[in-house]
């Protein structure tokens, strides 16, 4: 059965939350939209636009809130997401924030780039830029494409000023591309604890795209976007006047990640957004004493980060373990009792985005009743 079968009926009953079949993702719908329109008040106080990562959330549901909060488009990984934001309504202002390389994937990019307005896509390499002037030119309609520049961890992009130099030529070689901007994501400075910390090494890495705008200033061809920044590094970025837009992801939801993180200098425990996203388990075993077995493990949340939190229906300062595919367990502090059988425990996501990834359907809550069923639109789409 489909969480719509299951679940449909629960909507609007006072209470529905506790009768969901578990796990189950949620989503607390009055912190998200606090999220996005603190955001979104931000940048609009810093005169930053904001193109929000759709991988984060691959919902088009809450793209729709981020676009009415002011969003002038969408930041996608991959193609597949772009095309599922684009086959929700998300037509204009998308992203592709990855290289587009093969073949298929690039006869896809074409048939999206006729469909959309204003799609753009990242290059890194005169391979691929030739392979998509000469693509794009067979589609009758010129794409849009950004110099995407290595930060330093050799994942993608050109790197170093000269190397953005030469591949702005091989772009201009080109009839069919139009030459859009600049990309570089400090991913490695986002998750920086210490906001001192993070400032130093944001103001390093931004000194070193700097240089590659002046670069590219020089040869007659300024950036008309400079893309990138994020959750962890915005209120840093914001006060460089480099970035002309920020591709903020995660600050919809605040997963475990980046809740420890110092985000605007008043301590982590000041964060500026707040927690939104859970999974919400049950117990399915309580036969030992001082621990209870719930049915979320593997298959349930994301295991590249700590344990989820556990933040209701068990003792304060209770633990979570894995305990395999499809278990986890509750263990609460001494002296105190586990959740008994059959009761709801809230765990707090601990990495949003391949969390997101494990489940069809956001239930949508407001306190403890059920408002929304919210599909996770591009779900798997990472192709």
């Amino acid at each position: 059965m489909t969480d719509q079968d299951l679940h449909a009926g629960l909507i609007g009953v006072p209470g529905s939350r506790d009768a969901l079949n578990t796990p189950v993702l949620v989503v607390d719908r009055a912190a998200l939209e606090r999220n996005i329109a603190r955001m979104a008040a931000f940048a609009a106080e810093k005169g930053i636009k904001l193109r929000p990562h759709a991988k984060t959330h691959k919902s088009v549901d809450i793209a729709k809130l981020q676009r009415a909060a002011g969003a002038v488009g969408f930041c996608c990984a991959k193609l597949g997401e772009a095309e599922a934001l684009a086959e929700g309504g998300i037509t204009s202002g998308l992203l592709i924030t990855s290289p587009v390389v093969s073949p298929p994937a690039i006869a896809r990019l074409v048939a999206l780039n006729a469909a959309t307005t204003d799609l753009m896509v990242v290059v890194d390499h005169p391979a691929n830029v030739a392979a998509l002037g000469e693509a794009a030119s067979g589609g009758g309609k010129s794409l849009k494409v950004v110099i995407d520049l290595d930060p330093g961890i050799h994942r993608t992009g050109v790197s170093s000023p000269d190397a953005a130099i030469d591949l702005l030529k091989a772009i201009q070689s080109q009839p069919s591309l139009l030459y859009a901007g600049l990309q570089c994501y400090c991913g490695m400075q986002q998750h920086i604890e210490g906001f001192a910390d993070r400032k130093g090494a944001v103001e390093e890495r931004g000194a070193y795209i700097r240089s590659v705008v002046e670069a590219l200033t020089a040869a007659g061809a300024p950036p008309p976007i400079v893309t990138g920044s994020g959750t962890g590094s915005h209120r840093i970025d914001a006060e460089l006047g480099l970035f002309t837009e920020f591709q903020v992801g995660s600050y919809v939801f605040m997963d475990d990640q980046y809740l420890v993180c110092d985000i605007a200098g008043a301590g982590a425990d000041q964060s500026p957004y707040e927690p939104s996203l859970f999974v919400e388990a049950r117990v399915v075993s309580a036969n030992t004493p001082a621990l209870a077995t719930v049915d979320a493990g593997y298959k349930a949340l994301s295991t590249d980060a700590d344990p989820p939190k556990v933040v209701g229906g068990a003792p304060e300062g209770s633990r979570y373990f894995f305990m395999g595919d499809e278990h986890g367990a509750i263990l609460p502090p001494p002296g105190q009792t586990p959740p008994a059988l059959g009761e709801r425990v809230t765990l707090r996501a601990p990495h949003c985005d391949p969390t997101v990834n494990l489940y069809d359907t956001y239930h949508v809550v407001e306190g403890d009743t059920l408002v929304a069923l919210w599909p996770v639109s591009a779900r798997g789409r990472s192709r």
